[in-house]
């Protein structure tokens, strides 16, 4: 791995970062259409993280519940740690690793997505969300850093960003929270312009999450 020169040296750290991860494209376009079928059939998106990658979490369902680009009707998505009123009852009663665990159980719902951000891919209280989640019949996505690890093991699909530091992880992850809005509000796009036309856009729509309209396999796809 090249070894950079601190501070302006960042910059080519995460120039070499990106450079790898462009390959990896095609996962975030398949997880924006993805989701748009899930949320426009009443699904819902669930994220969370830890520390940094709490914000990028937050971010998404941000973007989701209110809008990326162009205007567009809000859908269901909820960052788990932000209510910090359960995260610190939860904390308090079960323990730390239970704090995303349990609001999967309240809110996750068969058909339903997680979205988990981990650098180190091995934060437990990720692993025990995804656990729940699965149990749960809720597909489980994770952004990590390096890998392998156990998130990356343990979600249905993973994308894992090949970088040397917390940070550089953390800002491509912020890039493919972007690339998957995009991919969402293309799919968007395109099911309305096929029910304009009169075609079959109705796959969006067919029952919470849409699986059996999507044609999406269960496979895990590494990046």
């Amino acid at each position: 791995m090249t070894v950079h020169p601190p501070i302006v040296g960042h910059c080519d750290e995460l120039q070499d970062a990106l450079t790898g991860f462009r390959a990896s494209a095609h996962i975030t376009e398949r997880w924006g259409a993805r989701l748009a079928a899930v949320l426009a059939g009443g699904g819902r998106l669930l994220a969370a993280g830890n520390g940094g990658s709490a914000a990028q979490a937050q971010h998404l369902t941000a973007e989701i519940v209110g809008r990326y680009r162009d205007d567009r009707p809000p859908f269901s998505a909820i960052a788990l740690h932000a209510d910090t009123s359960s995260t610190t009852a939860i904390a308090n009663d079960y323990g730390v690793d239970e704090v995303f665990a349990r609001q999967v159980r309240a809110h996750g719902r068969p058909g339903d997505v997680l979205m988990l951000l981990s650098t180190s891919g091995a934060s437990a209280n990720l692993l025990s969300a995804a656990d729940a989640a699965r149990a749960a019949g809720v597909r489980v996505w994770a952004l990590t850093g390096p890998a392998p690890n156990p998130l990356m093991a343990g979600s249905d699909e993973s994308l894992c960003v090949e970088a040397p530091t917390t940070a550089t992880v953390q800002e491509i992850h912020l890039v493919a929270v972007h690339m998957v809005c995009a991919a969402f509000d293309a799919a968007l796009e395109h099911a309305a312009a096929r029910t304009v036309r009169g075609g079959h856009g109705g796959e969006a729509r067919g029952g919470r999450g849409g699986e059996a309209q999507d044609g999406y396999g269960g496979e895990r796809t590494h990046g």
